[in-house]
């Protein structure tokens, strides 16, 4: 993932060539996105499912990388931001206290800088009644990810406690990118942690594929008995880990789960070629998503003859002609777009790119690119879901955008 523009990716290609590519949509069925969109091509009026723009819901925040709300909480939304605030959007109104701050000004417990800083909020599924919620930063200290439970504020629902109830681990890193910080509790129950693969080019420790590392893993917990292992994750023998959901992952940056279905879609960056979507089946996991064997659907290391014997390969892959840092988004699962009831949105960090797509449980279906028709020409870190299930884009230049019918 890019943070600061600090990291060697490239810029967005210019305009090169005109493509046209009807009603901003590729042929059905396709898993491969089109090369690229280039053209200014509008939303057709008649167009099923309808036309989008998105909604300024609060600006003037410094590097916003994520936005939620808790369950059944419709009158707040919190952002955030990467140098270790969280803001709060009150009754559509940006509150000028945050939430919490580990940042700077507040505990000063935050790396921010690159890849790093406060990355992942996760609400419990009580917290209406018990405040416990839980956030991934990296340390300052030394870049470790760590993963630490918060409370609200006794006495006032709009702050919270600023000292840890507890740090729940810490998993070190040989490098400062990658670090993945995606956290959500999942239909279980159970919270679900992403960690990025340690960084450096290539993944030269080998951590995403070795079963005893933390790194390049969607990992589970059981918050109420941590560290005894959560029932049904990777079976591990000697040293190997057993908080083991998935692995093989490089930087699984975003990832959520279908509030309908309990489906779990991991977007996770690429190296030098394919970005790729993993859509994984309700309590299903204990899966190999292949890094480094693969990158998407193709041999990384080995070049070639890979094996992928035991490896997930991913639903959804597209190349660099497209986009060159996927961020994941949310099955839509609101009320004010009937039209786009079940399609996921996702969309490209660099590339400043939205889309969306329906998975049918077998095949993805019926891609769909928004870009145009919502004039969103940004870096996208996060899309966030409040608790109607609305959809929502997080603009890293500051602002947070509500995904709207024209």
């Amino acid at each position: 993932m890019v943070f600061r523009f600090q990291k060697s990716r490239f810029l967005p290609i210019g305009f090169l060539f005109a493509v046209l590519l009807l009603e901003c949509k590729p042929p059905a069925n396709s898993s491969l996105l089109p090369l690229l969109f280039l053209g200014e091509s509008k939303c057709s009026e008649s167009r099923v499912p309808s036309c989008l723009k998105t909604t300024e819901i609060a600006s003037g925040f410094n590097a916003p990388l994520f936005v939620g709300a808790p369950n059944g909480d419709t009158s707040r939304l919190f952002v955030v931001e990467q140098g270790g605030k969280i803001r709060l959007i009150k009754n559509g109104a940006l509150l000028s206290t945050p939430f919490l701050d580990i940042g700077s000004e507040g505990t000063d417990l935050i790396d921010y800088s690159g890849e790093r800083g406060l990355l992942g909020l996760a609400f419990h599924p009580s917290y209406s009644s018990n405040g416990r919620f839980w956030v991934d930063y990296t340390r300052k200290s030394d870049g470790a990810i760590v993963l630490a439970e918060y409370s609200r504020s006794a006495g006032d629902q709009d702050q919270a406690d600023p000292s840890p109830v507890k740090e729940v681990f810490n998993i070190s890193k040989p490098f400062a990118n990658h670090n993945g910080g995606m956290i959500a509790f999942g239909p279980d129950g159970f919270l679900y942690i992403a960690t990025g693969d340690g960084g450096g080019a290539g993944d030269p420790n080998g951590n995403a594929q070795n079963v005893e590392s933390s790194l390049g893993k969607i990992l589970r917990i059981d918050v109420d008995s941590y560290p005894t292992p959560a029932p049904g994750n990777r079976p591990a023998t000697g040293s190997e880990n057993p908080h083991i959901w998935d692995w093989g992952l490089r930087n699984p940056w975003r990832f959520s789960f279908d509030r309908s279905s309990g489906d779990l879609y991991i977007a996770d960056v690429g190296q030098n070629l394919y970005e790729e979507l993993n859509i994984e089946t309700s309590g299903q996991g204990l899966k190999n998503y292949g890094w480094k064997i693969t990158e998407a659907k193709h041999c990384f290391s080995p070049s070639v003859g890979c094996s992928v014997t035991g490896i997930t390969l991913p639903q959804l892959e597209y190349s660099h002609f497209s986009g060159k840092a996927i961020t994941g988004g949310y099955v839509y699962r609101g009320t004010n777009l009937p039209d786009y009831a079940g399609r996921y949105f996702y969309g490209d960090f660099i590339n400043q790119r939205v889309w969306s797509l329906i998975w049918d449980g077998t095949k993805i279906d019926n891609i769909i690119e928004h870009t145009q028709e919502m004039g969103f020409h940004s870096p996208l870190p996060s899309f966030g879901e409040d608790a109607n299930g609305e959809v929502y884009i997080v603009d890293y230049n500051g602002r947070v955008l509500r995904i709207d019918a024209q």
